[in-house]
């Protein structure tokens, strides 16, 4: 009796992140795309399976690895399924905002980067997608960004190390995510509010002197606002909205990672 092949399946947003145009996840079993171009540049890690694609009629393979597949705009590829069993996928089509086309020919050389902590980064920014948190998100594309211009400049690998982080620089932002705990602030926001440091020192330097990153100290902050708000009596719902989350279900997930409960058991669960 023949196998079942999983069915196929997509999924695609616009997050608003500036720079990323689309998120696409998927699940390919039997597909072959044609010779297309995108006006963005297509930054891709494979889940499961094998893919197969030409760029500027070369051909290249790609697996479950710790390599990254980069595709420039403006330059044809197509792509197709190896093996019975498909692939998955998850790519981010990223706007020249982000790199620029003159990079396109150093892109065009090398499609795949084997770089483990590339795909770390780039696993993480989809994760923090899915979260839909904006601060985070802007901050892990800085990250990205970054390590994707050090490939295209010619270095192979990391980027050069940056400015020594600053103290001052930290409590600063600190003092602008205190202000906007329940409406956020973004990255390019708070960089330029503090002067334009490149939002990768912003973070390092926050990092440095505080010991987690500016979306984590953002999210432990609202946290703790919505712990007070439950226990004056509202519900999980007002809480989340009044302590600047996206929807209950993003406050309960944070929540109960930084309490070890659910919103409302802890509203429930009153003195001994």
């Amino acid at each position: 009796m023949a196998a079942i092949r999983p069915r196929s399946t997509v999924h695609a947003w616009q997050p608003s992140v500036p720079g990323i145009a689309e998120v696409f996840h998927a699940r390919f079993t039997e597909h072959a795309y044609p010779a297309h171009v995108h006006d963005t540049w297509a930054l891709m890690i494979v889940d499961g399976g094998r893919v197969d694609f030409a760029l500027d009629r070369e051909r290249h393979g790609a697996g479950v690895s710790e390599a990254v597949v980069l595709l420039p705009p403006g330059v044809a590829h197509d792509g197709r399924t190896v093996t019975e069993a498909g692939f998955r996928k998850r790519v981010l089509y990223l706007d020249t905002s982000v790199l620029p086309e003159r990079l396109t020919g150093a892109a065009v050389g090398a499609p795949l980067l084997a770089d483990p902590a590339l795909r770390e980064r780039v696993h993480g920014l989809h994760l923090a997608l899915a979260e839909r948190d904006p601060l985070e998100a802007q901050s892990r594309l800085a990250f990205v960004q970054e390590r994707l211009r050090g490939w295209l400049a010619g270095r192979g690998g990391p980027p050069a190390p940056g400015p020594v982080p600053s103290a001052r620089l930290a409590a600063r932002l600190r003092e602008l995510l205190d202000a906007r705990v329940v409406e956020g602030i973004t990255l390019e926001e708070a960089s330029a509010r503090l002067g334009h440091p490149h939002p990768t020192h912003l973070i390092r330097s926050f990092r440095k002197a505080y010991g987690l990153p500016p979306h984590a100290y953002l999210t432990g902050r609202r946290v703790a606002l919505a712990r007070g708000i439950l226990l004056a009596g509202a519900g999980p719902a007002r809480a989340a909205a009044e302590a600047g989350f996206y929807d209950q279900a993003h406050l309960a997930r944070h929540f109960t990672r930084h309490v070890g409960t659910t919103p409302a058991r802890f509203a429930r669960s009153g003195p001994v």
